[in-house]
């Protein structure tokens, strides 16, 4: 199978395949918030149909005791490999709404771009990968190599139940490797192929003061004020003149880059000034004598994602908070175990917390580990070798900042490699308003994965 007439239909039936995109983009499968409970199932029962009506078997519905995981697979290609193919259909909540050129939720084609929520993360390469294989089912009447399909629907909120569900059914996702439709190109200007991930552990911080919110101007200046209290505890976190974490033991068992990787790193292409101007920042920061891919790829981090205290509306009102909130994640790096960093950053803030007030805390459930891929896997090889003849030049393999919790998971569980194969980029603006998937990162896709598809049924299979 060369997957020559796959593509002549795909040159046809781009149009509809797009169509059916929009379709599945307009349903608000947000996991994170219980509103959009229906969402989430009408968007499990979408995908279930359209993967029935393309001529997968066994399609089910899985439920879990958060959201549904569906599976699939088509056997019909004895003694070629078989592959995993993940993605998920949840996404980011859309806010904040009034920063969204148009509905999150009613795709809008402008300027060569898609915008929607999740059209990039991960409706758009989720669909790519199924609108292939729809391709070649049908004009081939089948695939060239056997595939098992697993699509989750609590990516964005940690992935809970997913080990859990794969430990328990082994048989509905045993594979020679996973083939990932999320993951993202590093960039729009180079074809790239992740090949390594930082783990993640979060947790809530809530201090509080007194038992209510007090007036500023009755009470200012002899009660303990939550959002000064918790603030001056998160600036401990950092030292302020090299910028590297300040928790005690955080950097317990990591080993910096050797002189060898940080060269490779220096070698791709990459304008740290230009990269930082175009996103609006005057001056890069963070852990000094390291350049900010060292920063983003190979050494762990904690940042504040989000503050909340005392009154947020609009106007003002003058209290002093008797709660005040912060959201903290660490993302890790090999020699970091998840459960110790929380156990670590949990002591300091507590010992950081001055008598007047108490702190607690809330786990986020769910913790990742880094993970990595040997640069010699077949599959990551043969991902290379398709971009570089969509592209017209060599495809790099680079790591990632972020997490994405199945490839060390699936590497643990089942000693399965994950090759991420995602045609959106990095740039794209998912969990952030006006999301958006490149039109032309969409019909590149498509043709990839027929080409890769189409030649996978003659590579060597992984050990």
């Amino acid at each position: 199978m060369t997957g020559a007439a796959a593509h002549d239909w795909l040159d046809a039936q781009e149009p509809a395949l797009r169509a059916r995109l929009y379709d599945f983009a307009r349903i608000a499968s947000v996991s994170t918030d219980p509103a959009y409970a229906q969402g989430m199932m009408n968007g499990a029962a979408f995908l279930a149909a359209y993967l029935r009506e393309i001529g997968f078997d066994h399609v089910a519905v899985n439920p879990t005791p958060g959201h549904a995981i569906l599976t699939g697979e088509w056997m019909g290609a004895p003694g070629a490999p078989v592959i995993l193919v993940y993605g998920h259909y949840d996404v980011q909540p859309p806010d904040p709404l009034d920063q969204w050129h148009s509905d999150p939720f009613e795709p809008e084609l402008r300027d060569g771009r898609i915008y929607a929520r999740g059209i990039s993360d991960d409706k758009g390469p989720l669909m790519v990968a199924l609108g292939a294989m729809e391709a070649l089912m049908a004009t081939a009447g089948g695939l060239p190599v056997n595939v098992r399909l697993l699509i989750e629907g609590a990516e964005e909120m940690g992935s809970a139940h997913l080990e859990d569900f794969v430990t328990a059914h082994p048989g509905l996702v045993t594979a020679d490797f996973l083939l990932s439709a999320d993951g993202a190109m590093w960039r729009a200007d180079l074809p790239t192929v992740t090949v390594a991930s930082r783990g993640m552990a979060a947790l809530n911080v809530t201090v509080r003061g007194a038992a209510k919110d007090l007036h500023s101007g009755r009470y200012g200046g002899g009660v303990p004020n939550a959002a000064q209290v918790l603030v001056t505890m998160l600036a401990a976190l950092h030292d302020p003149e090299t910028g590297a974490v300040a928790v005690p033991g955080f950097y317990d068992g990591v080993v910096p880059p050797d002189a060898e990787t940080r060269a490779a790193l220096a070698d791709i292409p990459f304008d740290e000034a230009g990269f930082l101007a175009g996103l609006g920042v005057r001056q890069g920061t963070g852990e000094a004598g390291y350049s900010f891919l060292e920063r983003n790829w190979l050494r762990p981090t904690l940042e504040i994602n989000g503050l909340t205290s005392g009154y947020t509306g609009p106007g003002f009102k003058t209290v002093i908070g008797a709660v005040a909130e912060a959201k903290i994640s660490c993302r890790l790096v090999p020699g970091q175990d998840p459960g110790r960093i929380l156990d670590l950053l949990e002591a300091e803030l507590t010992r950081l917390c001055p008598d007047c007030a108490t702190v607690s805390f809330a786990r986020k459930p769910g913790v990742a580990w880094p993970s990595a891929l040997p640069l010699d896997h077949p599959g990551l090889r043969l991902a290379m070798e398709v971009l570089e003849e969509i592209y017209g030049q060599p495809a790099r393999a680079v790591r990632m900042g972020a997490t994405i919790p199945i490839a060390e998971m699936f590497d643990r569980v089942l000693g399965m490699g994950t090759v991420f194969f995602s045609f959106s980029t990095a740039d794209e603006d998912y969990h952030a308003p006006n999301e958006f998937f490149r039109l032309e990162r969409w019909q590149d896709g498509l043709r990839a994965w027929v080409t890769y598809l189409a030649r996978l049924a003659a590579m060597e299979r992984p050990e």
